[in-house]
Formats: C-alpha cells, sequence, structure tokens
C-alpha cells in the first residue's frame, strides 16, 4: 500500500469515542468504524475510569459483535424445532397471544426479566419495566435479584443513601473481590495506589495472586463473613479504637451495638471462620487505624450466602463507626446526574412483597424488582408467560433444573439476545438483539458504582446487523400491537435518549458533538454535613428500627449457612462433607457471556474446579482428571485444578458456563437468605469424585 492508499483509508475511518457495556464498569472506548463496519476497538485515554486500557473482553469486543453465531432473524419453534420468520409474524403471534393470556387470566401472568446487560444498558432495564407496568403487570425481575441489589437496599436502609467504594484508596479490602479476574478498573487502581503506598488486604477462601502481595491475608471459611465482621467490631469496640467524633455526629444507636459486639470475641470467630484470632485484632487495628479505607464487597460475602443482609450491615457499620464514610479514599455518595427514567412508576406490588417486604419497599418507597427465586413455584399458578430480555436465567439463577422445568409449563418464553442461549432453546420466539454499538444509550453507572460524578453517551457506532432490533424499536413495535402505542412516544431512539437527558443540562447534542468523550457534570462532595443522611433519624443508623419493624434483628448478627457444616444435619453431612462455593470468575467472560470469542476461548478454554492438594488427596483425584461434583440438587461434569491456593475441604466451581459444566445445576432456588430472598450460592455442601 502506497502513502495516498494510507492517507485515503484514514480519511475514510472514523473514530467513534463510546463507552463499552460488556459488564457493569462501562469503560471508555474508541471505536473504529470503515465503509459502515468496525473495524478496531481501543481503551479512551480521557476516561476516569479505565484510563485508556481495556479488559480482554473489551478487547475482543468486536469478535463477539461479528460473531457468526449470532442471530439473524426471528425464530419460532414449531414442533420441536426453530423456524425463521418475519419480524411482523413474530409480533403479530406474541401480542395475540399476550392478549388472550391477559384476558383470561390478567395482565400480572405477564413476568419480565432483564439480563446482565440490563443493569449496564439505562434503556434497555428502563424499556423493560416500562412494557410490564404499561401491560398491566408488577413482575420485572432481573440480575439483581441475586446480585447487587441487595448491597444497594442496605446501604440505603443503613445511610438513608448509596455510598460506594473509591478507586482510589489508602487501604483496600478486598473481601472476597478479585478485581484481577472481574473488576478491571479496580485493578488498574489499586496496582497505581499501592504503588504510591496504599495498604492492602485480602480476604478470600482462596490466596488469589493479589495476596501475595498484600500487607495481610486471611483465608475464610465460606459462609462466614458476617462472624468475622462482628468480631472486629469488637476489638474496635473494646480497645476504643472508633472515630467517636463521627459516631456522635452521625450516628444513630452506637450505644446498642456496645454491649451487642460482647460476645463476638476473635477466639469465637475464630472457631467459626478458620481465620486466627490475632489475625483478626490485626485486620481491625489496621482499618480502624487508617483515614480513607475501604470494604470493597465481592458477591460471596453480600448477596449470595445465608447472611448477606447482615453482612452488609455489619461492614456498613464498620465503615461508619471507622469514620471511613464521605472521605477521600472510603465510602462516598456522589450525586446522580439528573434524568428522566424511561421507566413507568411501580403499580402493585412485584412478587416476593409479601413474603420479603424489605427487598420491595422501604420508607414508603417502592421498588421494582420481584424476588426471583420465587419464579419456579410461581409458573404456572401465577405466570403463565414471561419476556426474558439480554438475560439467560437458565445459567445464571439457582436451580437451573428448577427454571428450566418451570419454563416448560409456560404458555409462552420469548427471548430477546444477540445468541442462542440455553434459555432461548426452551423458547416459541427468540428475537435478533442489537450489540451496545448498535445502539443510542447513556452511559450513567459511575456515580453508583465508582463514586465518579461522570456522564457519557454512548454512540450507534453502526448500524444494525441483519435483522436485529434494539430495545427500544422491539418495545415499540409490540406496543403498538398491544394498544399501548401512547406509552411508547419516542419516534426514535435519539428522541428517547434526549428525553432522558432533558433535565441534566446537557442535550443530545452536547454529548454527541461538543461533549464527545464524557463529563464531569458536577464536582465531588465529601461534605459531612447535618441532614446528608437520608434515613428516619437523619443519621447512619446503626440501630436499624426499619429492620426491628420488619421482625429482624436491627443490629447485624452473624446466621450459620443453612446447608454448612455447623448447621446442616449429621447425615447431610456424611453424604455431602466438602463446602462448596460456586461463581469463580474469569476475566475474559461476564457470566454465560462471550464463550463465543475465539481469543477469549484460548484463555480459559473450559471450566476447572478447584481443590487442593489435600482434598484431591482424599477423594483420590489428581490435577487434570475429570470429575463429578454433586450437590443435593444436581451434579456438573468439570477437569479438577488441584491448587495449593484452595483452602482445605472446599470445593470452587466457576459459573456462566452452560450444559453439564452449568455451576447452577448445583444451587437449590429453596435456600434463601431469610430477608430479601436471594440465594445461597457461595456456602452450600456437595461431594466430588473422579468421573
Amino acid at each position: 500500500m502506497d502513502g495516498d492508499d494510507e492517507v485515503k483509508n484514514m480519511i475514510e475511518a472514523k473514530e467513534v469515542p463510546t463507552d463499552c457495556t460488556l459488564c457493569y464498569h462501562s469503560c471508555g472506548c474508541r471505536v473504529t468504524v470503515k465503509d459502515g463496519r468496525a473495524v478496531k476497538i481501543a481503551g479512551l485515554n480521557s476516561h476516569p475510569l479505565n484510563h485508556g486500557k481495556l479488559c480482554p473482553k473489551g478487547a475482543n469486543a468486536l469478535a463477539t459483535i461479528y460473531n457468526p453465531d449470532r442471530l439473524r432473524r426471528p425464530l419460532k419453534r414449531i414442533d420441536g424445532s426453530f423456524r425463521e420468520i418475519s419480524w411482523d409474524q413474530a409480533l403479530d403471534e406474541i401480542a395475540e397471544r399476550l392478549l388472550d393470556l391477559k384476558k383470561n387470566f390478567g395482565p400480572q401472568v405477564l413476568g419480565v426479566f432483564s439480563g446482565s446487560i440490563g443493569v449496564e444498558n439505562f434503556e434497555m432495564g428502563g424499556l423493560v419495566q416500562r412494557f410490564k407496568t404499561a401491560f398491566g403487570s408488577p413482575n420485572f425481575f432481573s440480575v439483581e435479584s441475586v446480585c447487587y441489589r441487595m448491597r444497594i437496599r442496605v446501604r440505603q436502609m443503613t445511610f438513608g443513601r448509596y455510598p460506594v467504594e473509591e478507586m482510589d484508596s489508602h487501604l483496600y479490602i478486598l473481601w472476597g473481590h478479585n478485581p484481577e479476574q472481574s473488576d478491571f478498573p479496580l485493578k488498574l487502581a489499586l496496582k497505581r495506589n499501592r504503588n504510591q503506598g496504599a495498604r492492602l488486604v485480602v480476604i478470600d477462601p482462596k490466596r488469589i495472586p493479589l495476596a501475595d502481595m498484600a500487607d495481610l491475608y486471611l483465608q475464610i471459611r465460606p459462609g462466614t463473613d458476617g462472624a468475622l465482621a462482628l468480631a472486629m467490631m469488637h476489638v474496635i469496640i473494646n480497645e476504643k479504637l472508633y472515630d467517636r467524633d463521627f459516631i456522635e455526629q452521625h450516628t444513630f444507636g452506637f450505644e446498642r451495638l456496645v454491649p451487642h459486639v460482647q460476645k463476638y470475641t476473635p477466639e469465637w470467630a475464630e472457631e467459626v471462620t478458620w481465620v486466627p484470632a490475632e489475625d483478626i485484632r490485626r485486620l481491625a487495628r489496621l482499618f480502624s487505624g487508617t483515614r480513607g479505607a475501604s470494604i470493597y464487597q465481592g458477591t460471596c460475602t453480600q448477596d449470595q450466602t445465608a447472611n448477606g443482609v447482615q453482612n452488609s450491615r455489619a461492614f456498613s457499620i464498620l465503615q461508619a463507626i471507622t469514620g471511613n464514610v464521605d472521605v477521600p479514599g472510603g465510602w462516598v455518595t456522589s450525586p446522580p446526574p439528573r434524568l428522566r427514567d424511561v421507566s413507568l412508576g411501580v403499580e402493585g406490588n412485584p412478587m416476593g412483597a409479601d413474603r420479603y417486604p424489605l427487598f420491595v419497599e422501604m420508607w414508603g418507597r417502592k421498588s421494582p424488582y420481584g424476588v426471583v427465586t420465587l419464579v419456579p413455584e410461581s409458573i404456572p399458578e401465577v405466570l403463565r408467560a414471561f419476556f426474558v430480555i439480554g438475560g439467560n436465567p437458565l445459567v445464571s439463577m439457582p436451580d437451573s433444573n428448577a427454571f428450566r422445568n418451570a419454563f416448560r409449563k409456560l404458555d409462552l418464553l420469548i427471548v430477546h439476545d444477540l445468541f442462542m442461549t440455553e434459555t432461548a432453546r426452551e423458547a416459541h420466539y427468540v428475537l435478533p438483539a442489537c450489540s451496545h454499538l448498535e445502539k443510542w444509550g447513556v452511559a450513567y453507572s459511575y456515580n453508583v458504582c465508582h463514586g465518579l460524578p461522570f456522564l457519557m453517551l454512548r454512540k450507534k457506532c453502526i448500524e444494525p446487523l441483519y435483522e436485529s432490533w434494539s430495545e427500544w424499536k422491539l418495545f415499540t413495535e409490540l406496543g403498538k400491537r398491544l394498544g399501548l402505542e401512547d406509552r411508547f412516544p419516542w419516534r426514535s431512539e435519539e428522541e428517547m435518549i434526549a428525553f432522558e437527558l432533558a433535565p441534566s443540562g446537557f442535550s443530545f447534542d452536547d454529548l454527541l458533538n461538543r461533549m464527545p468523550e464524557g463529563v464531569f457534570y458536577t464536582e465531588k462532595n465529601y461534605e459531612q454535613s447535618e441532614g446528608r443522611y437520608h434515613s428516619p433519624s437523619g443519621r447512619i443508623e446503626i440501630y436499624s428500627e426499619t429492620f426491628e419493624r420488619a421482625g429482624f434483628d436491627p443490629l447485624p448478627t452473624f446466621l450459620e449457612p443453612e446447608r454448612g457444616p455447623r448447621r446442616a444435619s449429621k447425615a447431610f453431612l456424611e453424604k455431602f462433607p466438602l463446602i462448596l462455593s460456586t461463581g469463580s470468575r474469569h476475566i475474559g467472560y461476564t457470566h454465560s457471556q462471550h464463550h463465543g470469542a475465539d481469543a477469549l476461548r484460548k484463555m480459559y478454554p473450559e471450566p476447572l474446579v478447584q481443590i487442593s492438594p489435600a482434598t484431591a488427596n482424599r477423594f483420590g483425584i489428581e490435577d487434570g482428571d475429570r470429575v463429578i461434583v454433586e450437590t443435593n440438587r444436581g451434579q456438573v461434569n468439570m477437569k479438577a485444578a488441584v491448587e495449593e491456593r484452595v483452602a482445605d475441604n472446599v470445593v470452587l466451581v466457576p459459573h456462566g458456563w452452560e450444559g453439564d459444566a452449568n455451576a447452577n445445576l448445583l444451587t437449590d432456588v429453596e435456600c434463601r437468605e431469610p430477608m430479601m430472598g436471594y440465594p445461597d450460592m457461595k456456602s452450600l455442601q456437595c461431594r466430588i469424585r473422579k468421573a
């Protein structure tokens, strides 16, 4: 190619600054488009979160977008197999069946589910909620029914707002959290700040590589994080290491916490958690002695254990009594951008409001989320139609067999996705969806995930491939057929985005042309003023009367896992003697997504069950053997990885794989956290043998 050709190619190609929605971080990226095709993707240097770097899945996003296995046209199940049909036929038939079910059984028979990208994608989650409300159903479910929403809810009930961990901290406590595999921006920030003297603590049943550089590593029994947190409070209170001034000015109920924690000694916690009492004291002293320290929660400490709510309560209180709230490096509250929500207000009570009221309503404010663990038992008596948008619940939700058996009883199952997932294979209709580069959106999650008051326009970089439709187009066209066209008034996606942005002070044109790389919409404020905490007491509620009125402990307590070695029956433990924790992550995948990208499969080609050498020797297993892991609910077949780093008698199973490697064949939808109905997926019991 000569110089003129190179100049011509540069002129023809254009570079579009946008964000990546392949996980919830929404890192900034630069997409090079030539002749209508995205040909290159790279990090956006100016972005305050990822500073020009991308994780493997972000760097290989085009392999997913241009994957030849993408769905191309609507599919209908006919006589057990799928046949291509037109969009008109698909929507006409879906609308007819929905209206018939609504007429015969009422609108509440419809359940809608928004997957992981509905969390990252403001428009997807909002439009799904808008659709169910317009139809008349209260039943909206999402991956947040097993991940993250509990954390938000508990912090709101403690602080009256939602403080988050900053990227930059003086002390990182990675509590069941491994940023090298699940939190790329935090990995970058941790490396940067370690070089500047930040301290690091790792608490995990596996000695992850980051633990090798940590100031302190604690190998904990899965499911006992709350016991460790309570013992830390015991030390901080009895050694008078707490921040007296902050407690007096900003908290409610500390005087009741003091006697409450006296029984939770480090020696008691050592028996429960496997963590030496002296290490608990070291951690408590380090944490309380550091101004600007943060606990970084993983799903195994907050959402997916028997003690999830009280774990999150305990972590919140630890941050508060040490004064590590609204200080640089601690938990901070970044004001959200002023955006119009495309969803409609909640009408009626979503499923679970009677059994798990704290998840649904708080201080008169109602959440749209239903309790997803109740779905299998509710089909077909309550739910008869189910709409899955950008999700794969047969892989991501607990107890896949329970969900599969329930879905097969539905009168109507519709899936809107890029690929033929395990859930899609059970559907009556499968509809092709757009990728994040094929539609417009607002990148807004930086404040609620990272404490960054930053806003960016997600650009439509290329036209939708094949016959893929965005959520806006899908619900607009389906709404017309259901007589709901007035509920979807926007004539284009651009008009809908302009509607969202109207209160923000930034127009669509501003973010497209004048601020294409995003903008800080305000300055971060660490003010610790009166009235900052919007709880009933106007303070951080160490003692929660909200919990007390709901019939739960107003101070954090510890609950042993239902299937744990200190609570399950002797007969059960003889049958299932090992502790199972599912959900191990790999940086190349987001749950069940991106497994079809060749470059990512080369990095992590197959799922591996991780066990210690002592556990392997006990059951006659060698590294690389095919093994069966079994629980009371089912079994998986994977290859064993024997690693010194894993705690003895613990089995770590990765999630997100389909078929007989699906970790949720092992979990039990009936095994739930008692306050918000979340599944225990991190502290079950299992057995293992050679395949």
